[in-house]
């Protein structure tokens, strides 16, 4: 008998968090305002971490008051370091303590894609999900297995390779839903109209502000600006982020690429940026969805100037100051909400798998032998559950927070 408790990501994007028999698999934060955090009351065993992104990891530390080992990628212990000491800094109050996320650290034990460890009563094993470097689809082999998707993303881009789908026999999968009933554009056509707009504002004298997540985003687009000639400026946690993705070439698609990128983008530090704004200029900066970070300095120069652009390079959630700003033109600076002069515009640089790609992996896991799906992780979960019940076969849910299935 397998108990699998759906915590938090249920029938949304963010906090995503499920237990299964004990074992924790990611345990994130929602960034909305005030952020939302997965259910508690829980102690488990084992906390799995799937990447290093905060709705993934943001809260995970929460979880050490009972000792819990804690499984992830060598770039994923990094990179999750990295954004969890950033949290403390600007989550008023912090959500969890300093003495915890050095317990955290400390019980992290780091394991390649497909090497087996035993973790409870499960065999587990992690396979590279495409989605940022490091990033895992985990497989628990027991009773039943289980595949859990994490974000997954199967067609390469600058930076990484495609998610390996040579996964062992699997009963029951958990899917990430997020571009279900949404096609992503072809990749080469969105990089030029990217690039071109960001080429025609500078023309026009104006400021490209590039909004990116600091894990993969922001890396992916430096790769693409080099390749077209652009020089850009970058700020905030990417500089730090891109160091630290340099040292696992084996988790990247072209280090080669990677090192050029860094070495073409001119880094800024907090006293040079009104500097920055003196002559027209493409800046790479967080946060990717203007929920803080120095794009928000940038901003708040520029929202009255008509010749500059905001160019958002990812999903919005909804109640982001990105997704204001691109529903209303409106920005909450923090200390006041202005209207926004400047262009706002959004490439879909998608980290995830769109519809097409969805349905393909369900069918390709089903013909694994998966009986049972769990859609979570998107605004679309039911939507997708009903389709997969309907179009493949086998039974499909989309579970609610809260909710429990023995199975």
């Amino acid at each position: 008998m397998t108990t699998i408790t759906f915590l938090g990501g249920c029938r949304e994007v963010g906090r995503s968090a499920v237990m299964v028999d004990g074992i924790i698999i990611d345990y994130g934060v929602k960034p909305s305002d005030p952020p939302e955090f997965p259910l508690n009351g829980v102690s488990p065993r084992a906390v799995i971490l799937s990447h290093g992104h905060l709705d993934h990891i943001g809260v995970a530390p929460n979880l050490m008051d009972y000792d819990p080992e804690v499984i992830l990628t060598p770039p994923s212990h990094e990179l999750s370091m990295i954004l969890l000491r950033d949290s403390m800094k600007i989550m008023h109050p912090p959500p969890f303590t300093k003495r915890e996320l050095r317990q955290f650290e400390s019980n992290i034990r780091e394991v390649d894609y497909e090497d087996a460890i035993t973790v409870g009563d499960y065999d587990v094993e992690f396979y590279n999900a495409g989605h940022i470097p490091g990033s895992a689809s985990v497989h628990l082999r027991g009773d039943l297995n289980i595949l859990y998707s994490g974000d997954i993303k199967l067609e390469e881009t600058r930076l990484l390779e495609g998610a390996s789908t040579d996964y062992p026999e699997t009963d029951i999968l958990i899917v990430e839903s997020t571009y279900f009933g949404t096609e992503h554009p072809d990749r080469k056509e969105l990089e030029r109209k990217f690039v071109e707009s960001i080429v025609d504002t500078l023309d026009m004298g104006g400021h490209a502000i590039i909004p990116a997540f600091a894990v993969g985003r922001t890396q992916e687009v430096l790769i693409i600006l080099e390749k077209h000639g652009i020089t850009p400026y970058v700020d905030g946690m990417g500089k730090e982020v891109a160091q630290i993705i340099q040292k696992y070439p084996d988790f990247i698609r072209s280090p080669n690429d990677l090192k050029k990128a860094i070495k073409n983008a001119i880094p800024v530090e907090w006293r040079q940026r009104e500097k920055v704004l003196e002559e027209p200029s493409a800046v790479v900066t967080t946060a990717g969805m203007l929920n803080g970070g120095p794009a928000l300095f940038y901003i708040s120069r520029l929202y009255n100037d008509e010749k500059s652009k905001i160019l958002l390079t990812g999903y919005q959630v909804e109640g982001t100051n990105g997704d204001m700003a691109l529903k209303t033109s409106m920005l909450n600076l923090g200390n006041r909400v202005v209207k926004l002069k400047m262009g706002v515009e959004q490439y879909d640089f998608s980290a995830h798998a769109d519809d097409r790609q969805l349905k393909d992996y369900v069918k390709k896991v089903v013909d694994r032998g998966a009986e049972i799906v769990f859609t979570i992780h998107g605004e679309e979960t039911e939507a997708f559950a009903e389709w997969i019940k309907e179009n493949i076969g086998v039974e499909a849910y989309a579970p609610k927070n809260g909710e429990i299935y023995v199975i």
